[in-house]
């Protein structure tokens, strides 16, 4: 009785050894494909994630996508192809004053803030009108390799900025113009504030005609005249004045400069010396 016994509880006890080898054996194989299949997500995973920051590299840049633009949205107060054409004052005004200029060029900043305020009075009283030229060869879209923004993108979108504000009124462009340029609001040149909406929002509210304006600000952070802002920068490259910095004055073709002969004229003085002079010839 005893053997029988033994010998039923040795063979119950392998029983359960086998069924439990089986159950182990099963949990491994499930774990060993969980694995495998997370591995398999990972890596899909993984590569995904290399295609898409590869696509992201090789995307073409917001500024980049639209130097070809065909679909240029000019502002008002505009003419000429693209609307590049910006003049500014009396019909009656006989001369244009081409005025050359850089949104980040800390030199145009130095002149706008200290014989500005005589130009703007003197196309005020029909002495002459202005032509405006935006460039944004600060930011480096000008060096001839193709790219466009590889140090910044302040010029470009303070001359869209620019572009909504003459959409509004030339008194609001020409205003919004004094206050980006000014000692308040101007930043220095290795700081490219100007690519914040934002910013140039703030100091469009420093502009009676620009604050709180919301046609305005939607124009801006829309970027309605980012395409506008390339084709007005483009023109400055290919102008036939042979200007290749800012600030640059001409008039009749030639370059109004100051004291030296070969820079714009950077005190009122000297400016009104050197337009009474060209007023003339």
């Amino acid at each position: 009785m005893s053997q029988r016994n033994n010998h039923a509880n040795k063979s119950a006890a392998r029983e359960r050894l086998r069924a439990e080898r089986e159950r182990q054996a099963k949990k491994d194989k499930a774990r060993r494909q969980v694995v495998v299949g997370v591995s398999v997500v990972a890596g899909l995973a993984v590569v995904a994630g290399i295609s898409f920051a590869v696509a992201q590299l090789n995307k073409p840049d917001h500024w980049d996508a639209l130097k070809d633009d065909k679909t240029v949205v000019a502002p008002k107060n505009t003419s000429g192809t693209n609307g590049t054409t910006v003049v500014i004052g009396k019909d009656s005004a006989k001369k244009t004053l081409k005025l050359y200029e850089d949104s980040r060029c800390p030199i145009c900043a130095s002149f706008e803030q200290t014989v500005g305020p005589t130009v703007t009075k003197d196309v005020a009283d029909g002495k002459y009108k202005i032509q405006y030229i935006g460039a944004s060869f600060i930011d480096g879209d000008s060096l001839g390799d193709g790219v466009i923004g590889n140090r910044g993108e302040g010029s470009k979108n303070a001359l869209s900025a620019l572009g909504a504000a003459l959409n509004v009124s030339t008194d609001a462009f020409l205003e919004y113009k004094s206050a980006l340029y000014s000692a308040e609001f101007h930043p220095e040149e290795s700081d490219d504030k100007f690519k914040d909406d934002s910013y140039l929002i703030k100091v469009a509210d420093s502009v009676k005609d620009l604050k709180g304006n919301k046609d305005f600000q939607k124009a801006v952070e829309d970027g309605t005249y980012d395409a506008w802002a390339l084709k007005m920068s483009k023109s400055f490259d290919e102008n036939k004045d042979d200007v290749t910095g800012t600030p640059t004055l001409v008039m009749d073709g030639k370059k109004i400069t100051g004291g030296d002969g070969k820079n714009a004229p950077m005190t009122v003085e000297d400016y009104n010396t050197a337009m009474t002079a060209a007023l003339k010839g």
